[in-house]
C-alpha cells in the first residue's frame, strides 16, 4: 500500500449503516485496499444521537463542532482537535451538539465486516 493523503472531499458519505438519523460515514481505506485498518469520515447532523456496542476499537478526531460520548464509566465532551477513543465491547452513546461535528476516524478491525 502506498503512501496516501486524504480530505473529506474525497470521502463518499453515506447514512451510517442501522441508523435513521443524519450521521454519515464515509470509508477511505479499508479492507478493499488490504489493509487492517478502517479510515474515514464521518458526519453528525446537530442535535444527533447514535448508540452503539462497538464491535471494534474505534478512535474518532473531532475536526468541528462537539461530540459527547458517554458509556458506562462516564461522559467525555470532545471538540477540534481532540479525540476520543472507543473500546472493542463498550456500549457507547455519542450525541452530536448544536452545531453538528464532523470527524475522521480509524478502526481495527474493519468495522463492516465486525458489524456483519
Amino acid at each position: 500500500m502506498k503512501v496516501r493523503k486524504f480530505a473529506i472531499t474525497d470521502a463518499v458519505l453515506e447514512r451510517s449503516p442501522g441508523q435513521d438519523g443524519d450521521v454519515f460515514v464515509g470509508n477511505l481505506v479499508d479492507q478493499r485496499h488490504a489493509s487492517p485498518i478502517t479510515i474515514g469520515y464521518g458526519r453528525y447532523g446537530p442535535d444527533q444521537t447514535l448508540e452503539e456496542t462497538m464491535a471494534v476499537d474505534d478512535v474518532m478526531v473531532v475536526l468541528e463542532g462537539r461530540l459527547s460520548v458517554s458509556g458506562k464509566a462516564g461522559s467525555v465532551t470532545a471538540g477540534p482537535g481532540e479525540i476520543v477513543h472507543m473500546p472493542k465491547g463498550q456500549k457507547v452513546t455519542i450525541c452530536s451538539h448544536e452545531q453538528g461535528a464532523v470527524t475522521a476516524y480509524v478502526t481495527y478491525p474493519h468495522w463492516r465486516e465486525a458489524r456483519g
